[in-house]
C-alpha cells in the first residue's frame, strides 16, 4: 500500500507550479559555483557556461525521457576534469576570457570528448560494463582523478598570491562550512558559495573588489558564442589533452547513475511505487553526456558532466523530478543572457578564488585516491604499483615542472608543437601498460598476510 504522507517526487512526477519553479532554482544555486569557477579560471565566458549548461541539462532529459519513457534526474555543468589541459591551451588569467581563437581550437577536443563518450556508451550497451573496467580498472580511472586535482596545486597557490590572507582566510572558512554545516538541510549543500562570500567581505575590506566594470554593463546580453576550429596549430595538441580526459568522467558519470538509481528505487519502494531501475542505462546515459558535450563544443562552453553535488541536493530534498531539473535548465539559460551578473562574478579577487581552489582541487584528488580505496586496488602488486606510479608521476611532475604543462619529448613535434601534454600523456601511458598486462597476463604470485616489518629491524 502506498505510503500517502511520504513527501517526495520520482523523476516522471510533475510538482506545482510554484513548486517548479523553487526547486528549479535551488537546482541552479547547487550547481553554480562549481560550473561558473571553472568558466573564470580557465578563460570560458561565464554567459556561455551557463548557458550551453541548460542546453545539454534539457536536451539530456528530453532524450531519456523519449529513448527510456523516464527521465534520468542528472545535472550537466562544468567538469574540473578537464582545467589542466584548458590552462595549459589558454594559459588564462582568472576572470579574464581567452581569444576566441584559442577557445575555438579548444571546442575541437570537447567534441571529440563528445564523441568519445557516445562511442564507448555503445559499446557499454554491446558488451556491457565489465569489459570497459578491463581496459580503464579503478587504478587508471583514480590515479587520472588524483592526478587532475593534485597537478592544479599550483595553480590553485598562484592564484593565492594575490593575498595570502585572504587566501587562507576563505579556505578555512570553507572548510569549516562543509564540516560544520553538513546534515543541517539544504545550506549544507553550499560550504563552497558561502565560502566564497565570506572570502569576497574579506577582500573588499583589504580592497582588493573592483566593481568598476558592473556599472557599464547592460543589464541583457547575448551569450559569447564561439564555433569550434580544426585548422590551429594546437588543434591536435587540444584534441587530445581533453578527450582523454574522458577516463575520469566516464566512471564518475556512471558512478553518479548509480548512486540515483539507488535512491530514486529506495524512494519508489517507501512510496509504493514501481522502480525505476535507471542504473540499467549505463551505456544510454554515457550517450547522453556524449550528446551534451557536443553541444558545449559548438557553442563554446566547457566539457560537462553530470553533477554529484545535485545528486546529492535530490537525495536530500528526495526530489529527483526530470520536469524540476527541466526547470532549472531554463533558468540557467536565461541566467546566460543577464550581463550584469556576469559582471559581477567577474569581480571576485583571485585571492578569494586560490583559496577556493586549494580546497577544490585538492578534493578531486583525494576523490580519486578513494576510488582507488573503494575498489580494493592492491596496491602490494606490481602491475597496479607500476600503473599507478608511471601516472601520477608523468602526470603531476609533467604539469607542475615544465611549462605549461607540455613534456619537451621530442616525438610528434609537428602534431605537438608546444610538447606533449602530461596529464594526458600519463593516463594514456597508464592505459598502454594495463594493455600489456591484459595480453601478457603475469604470474599470480600467491602472499601472506603477515604483518610487515621495517628492513631496519
Amino acid at each position: 500500500m502506498a505510503n500517502q504522507k511520504m513527501m517526495g517526487y520520482l523523476p516522471n512526477d510533475v510538482p506545482p507550479t510554484g513548486q517548479l519553479i523553487l526547486l528549479g532554482f535551488q537546482h541552479v544555486i547547487t550547481m553554480f559555483p562549481a560550473t561558473v569557477f571553472v568558466a573564470l579560471l580557465t578563460g570560458f565566458h561565464v554567459s556561455t557556461v551557463l548557458f550551453a549548461a541548460g542546453v545539454s541539462t534539457v536536451v539530456a532529459l528530453l532524450l531519456s525521457k523519449r529513448g527510456i519513457g523516464k527521465f534520468i534526474p542528472l545535472f550537466y555543468g562544468s567538469s574540473f576534469s578537464y582545467i589542466g589541459a584548458y590552462l595549459a591551451i589558454t594559459n588564462a588569467e582568472f576572470g579574464v576570457p581567452a581569444s576566441d581563437a584559442l577557445l575555438s581550437q579548444l571546442q575541437a577536443g570537447i567534441l571529440f570528448t563528445g564523441l568519445l563518450n557516445i562511442v564507448v556508451g555503445f559499446v557499454i550497451r554491446a558488451v556491457g560494463k565489465d569489459v570497459v573496467d578491463k581496459v580503464l580498472p579503478p587504478v587508471i580511472t583514480g590515479s587520472v582523478a588524483a592526478v587532475i586535482g593534485f597537478a592544479l596545486g599550483f595553480a590553485a597557490l598562484n592564484l593565492a598570491t594575490e593575498n595570502w590572507l585572504v587566501a587562507i582566510i576563505t579556505l578555512f572558512v570553507t572548510v569549516l562550512f562543509s564540516v560544520y554545516l553538513q546534515g543541517r538541510g539544504f545550506i549544507g549543500m553550499l560550504p563552497i558559495l558561502l565560502g566564497g562570500v565570506v572570502g569576497y567581505i574579506v577582500a573588499a575590506i583589504f580592497g582588493l573588489v573592483d566593481t568598476s566594470a558592473v556599472g557599464t554593463t547592460a543589464w541583457i546580453v547575448a551569450p559569447h558564442f564561439t564555433f569550434p576550429t580544426f585548422t590551429g596549430s594546437l588543434v591536435v595538441t587540444a584534441i587530445f589533452s581533453v578527450s582523454i580526459m574522458a577516463i575520469a568522467t566516464i566512471p564518475e558519470s556512471t558512478a553518479h547513475l548509480y548512486q540515483i538509481s539507488l535512491y530514486v528505487d529506495r524512494t519508489a519502494v517507501e512510496m509504493g511505487r514501481e522502480k525505476y531501475e535507471l542504473d540499467k542505462s549505463i551505456g544510454f546515459n554515457l550517450i547522453l553526456d556524449g550528446i551534451g558535450d557536443l553541444i558545449n563544443g559548438l557553442m563554446g562552453s566547457t566539457a560537462g558532466t553530470n553533477y554529484g553535488e545535485n545528486n546529492s541536493l535530490m537525495a536530500i530534498t528526495r526530489n529527483y523530478s526530470g520536469p524540476a531539473l527541466i526547470m532549472a535548465g531554463v533558468i540557467s539559460m536565461l541566467l546566460g543572457f543577464v550581463g550584469k551578473f556576469s559582471a559581477v562574478v567577474s569581480t571576485v579577487p583571485l585571492a578569494v578564488s586560490g583559496g577556493l581552489a586549494i580546497y577544490l582541487f585538492g578534493v578531486i584528488g583525494m576523490q580519486g585516491i578513494a576510488l582507488m580505496v573503494e575498489s580494493k586496488i592492491n596496491l602490494f602488486d606490481p602491475r597496479t604499483l607500476a600503473i599507478g606510479a608511471t601516472i601520477m608521476v608523468i602526470g603531476i611532475g609533467g604539469h607542475i615542472g615544465f611549462p605549461g604543462g607540455f613534456l619537451p619529448i621530442p616525438i610528434l613535434e609537428g602534431i605537438f608543437p608546444s610538447g606533449l601534454p602530461a596529464i594526458a600523456t600519463g593516463a594514456v601511458a597508464g592505459i598502454f601498460m594495463n594493455a600489456i598486462f591484459l595480453v601478457f597476463t603475469p604470474p599470480q604470485v600467491a602472499r601472506e598476510s603477515a604483518p610487515m616489518t621495517s628492513s631496519a629491524d
